[in-house]
């Protein structure tokens, strides 16, 4: 199991129980593949767009707030600090939840940008918690940044979880003519000794009393 399915089987059993409460769920998953898209402006923008979604009625301040900048030289996109202030307002109107996937794989300046945004709507809004996955690198930057009660749970795959995922990987291969035996020993062997040790850090930050 990749740590990619323990924050998605994490952020389903949140969905699941918010499932008829007034609870609002954002996530946003990283990917080293694409950083120069994942600013902390898109980012947050990203979990605006969703908790808004959510929302039975649009808040009066947050449609003032898009009426204003349309008028600025013809239009213009939300700063971070305008979608920081409208996180605050959703997340004051019911219990939010957001889920970030593979903070570490977030580029180290704007993950820094995006912590201080986030440290700021858990003081405005206590009714926010947030969930995060990363490796344990980035820990002592979390607790830094976000100055409030963490909870921390280490994760280490076992070597037979890591097979059996490879196994059911490698039997749902559209191109079996190019794996042979040999190839997929390796596989099986070599993965399963880099992943073993590796771990994710996932974090539940509880609000700021």
């Amino acid at each position: 199991m990749t740590r990619r399915d323990v924050s998605s089987l994490v952020i389903d059993n949140i969905c699941n129980q918010a499932r008829g409460q007034n609870v609002a769920v954002a996530c946003f998953y990283f990917d080293f593949a694409v950083q120069k898209e994942q600013s902390p402006t898109n980012t947050l923008g990203a979990l605006l767009k969703q908790v808004v979604g959510g929302l039975e009625e649009v808040p009066e301040e947050i449609v003032q707030d898009y009426v204003d900048q349309k008028k600025v030289l013809g239009g213009r996109r939300p700063l971070l600090s305008d979608i920081v202030r409208m996180l605050q307002t959703t997340s004051s109107k019911k219990h939010t939840f957001i889920c970030l996937d593979a903070l570490d794989e977030c580029v180290a300046g704007d993950r820094v940008k995006l912590l201080n945004s986030l440290g700021q709507i858990l003081r405005k809004s206590p009714n926010t918690r947030i969930f995060v996955t990363g490796r344990p690198h980035i820990r002592g930057e979390i607790g830094n940044r976000l100055s409030g009660r963490v909870t921390t749970i280490l994760i280490t795959p076992r070597r037979d979880d890591v097979i059996r995922y490879l196994h059911s990987r490698l039997a749902e291969d559209t191109t079996p003519d190019a794996m042979d035996g040999s190839l997929q020993a390796d596989i099986l062997k070599k993965i399963p000794n880099d992943i073993s040790e590796m771990y994710v850090e996932a974090t539940a930050l509880e609000n700021i009393p």
